[in-house]
């Protein structure tokens, strides 16, 4: 079998050599074009493995794929890194003014959705013929719910859309993983009889709420601040970039030993740094040099992470049944976005504006991606582990690669140019020509 270094050398060179084949001949946004080729190579390597079951170089690859726990390399390694890297860059002040409808749409959201996916995901499911548990179809619910940050902020950067909207989708992907994560444990402990066998009760899930999100973010806000300090206390960009690269790996690593939500505490941080500390800690050749540093590890994981994504294919179980569910799921979750979009809207437009076309491009722009398939990935071996899997596969990778590529074409459709729309009907009353 392949060593981890010699996977690792063979993931960078792959990583390499297909973005480069997508900027010059695909021409599809890097992501995405590398999660195609990926998917490509896996199959070529699969049919390959079929045709000449002698050859060793597919098995090899095959079961180094599988010796790769992509769930801890995700969640435990990479993601730490990923939502900083988006949190850094998030308009704190406009961030702010969208508040209710991305936390509702972080929380409310997530819970919606949870429970629509899942009931539907059952009910089909059972009039299909297959035998799932409504916990375990809950289980699919929770972790298919949270827009994936990583995906939905690559998609972003190929796509304009109106300030505000940016802010709700940016907002909303960075705080709904460390919600839906917390949601997916929740479901999953009662889906095996609780985190010890026993029972699990409405408080249990609401002090496992508490602790985890709430928690997480005040531990992300004290040592974003302390940080802070060390930054504003010294002007040395080779320094502070190490201090914000610890910030991210210490803060991730004490929040999961704590029992509280690495994610949300990273992103907090990240919105910290990105606001108080890029303004008042960091001359501009810090500031310069912090952000270039973070925007290529943020490329760079994203291009190793989407690779990942199409080669773990190679080590999927898929049965012709399966294969069924996952075109089923996807119907299912792309309805369970509509509702959880739209209920908590008719919150959000009582205090909030937004654009014309805003509902549409969220409902279509909830892109699943790497933690969806991290976190069926991080289930127990069984029968419900092979359906949700092949549910999930199927709902991400047509998320990415059917919403992804089509995003753009819906908001150029869906939002009126600011200058096209009409003023408000007070304003035409008031402008409307008088007789003589």
């Amino acid at each position: 079998m392949l060593t981890l270094f010699d996977f690792a050398a063979l993931l960078l060179v792959f990583t390499a050599v297909f973005g480069w084949a997508n900027r010059l001949f695909v021409k599809l946004p890097n992501n995405i074009g590398l999660l195609v080729l990926g998917l490509a190579a896996s199959l070529l390597l699969v049919g390959l493995h079929a045709a000449v079951p002698s050859l060793r170089f597919p098995t090899e690859l095959a079961n180094t794929v599988q010796s790769i726990d992509f769930n801890k390399t995700l969640m435990d390694g990479m993601l730490g890194f990923l939502l900083f890297a988006g949190a850094l860059h998030v308009d704190w002040s406009t961030l702010k003014s969208r508040s209710l409808s991305v936390g509702l749409m972080a929380t409310l959201g997530v819970v919606i959705s949870t429970f629509v996916a899942g009931t539907a995901f059952y009910l089909v499911l059972r009039w299909s013929g297959f035998e799932l548990p409504y916990a375990w179809a809950l289980v699919f619910g929770a972790l298919i719910s949270p827009t994936d940050p990583v995906a939905v902020l690559s998609t972003l950067k190929a796509v304009q859309v109106p300030k505000t909207l940016e802010i709700d989708m940016a907002g909303e992907s960075l705080f709904n993983d460390g919600v839906g994560v917390v949601v997916f444990t929740i479901v999953v402990a009662i889906a095996v009889g609780g985190p010890e066998g026993g029972s699990i009760g409405l408080a249990d899930v609401a002090e496992l709420f508490a602790v985890e999100a709430l928690g997480g973010a005040l531990f992300g806000l004290a040592t974003g601040y302390v940080a802070y300090r060390m930054m504003h206390a010294i002007d040395d960009y080779a320094i502070e970039v190490l201090i914000s690269l610890a910030l991210v790996m210490g803060t991730y690593a004490l929040a999961q030993d704590l029992h509280l939500s690495g994610p949300i505490a990273v992103v907090v941080a990240g919105l910290l740094i990105g606001e108080r500390g890029f303004a008042y800690a960091m001359s501009d050749v810090t500031q310069r040099y912090v952000t270039g540093f973070w925007l290529l590890v943020d490329d760079i994981l994203n291009a190793l992470l989407f690779m990942l994504i199409g080669l773990e294919l190679l080590v999927i179980q898929y049965q012709a049944s399966h294969l069924l569910v996952g075109f089923a799921a996807i119907p299912i979750v792309l309805a369970a976005r509509c509702v959880a979009v739209y209920l908590p809207f008719q919150v959000v437009r009582l205090r909030e504006r937004f654009s014309r076309g805003t509902v549409a491009v969220l409902i279509w722009g909830g892109i699943r991606g790497g933690i969806s398939v991290a976190l069926a990935l991080s289930l127990p071996s069984g029968p419900e582990r092979d359906i949700i899997l092949a549910a999930t596969y199927g709902v991400v990778i047509f998320s990415i690669l059917v919403q992804g590529l089509t995003l753009e074409r819906l908001v150029r459709f869906a939002i009126r140019p600011k200058e096209e729309e009409p003023p408000p009907a007070a304003d035409r009353e008031a402008h409307a020509p008088t007789a003589g």
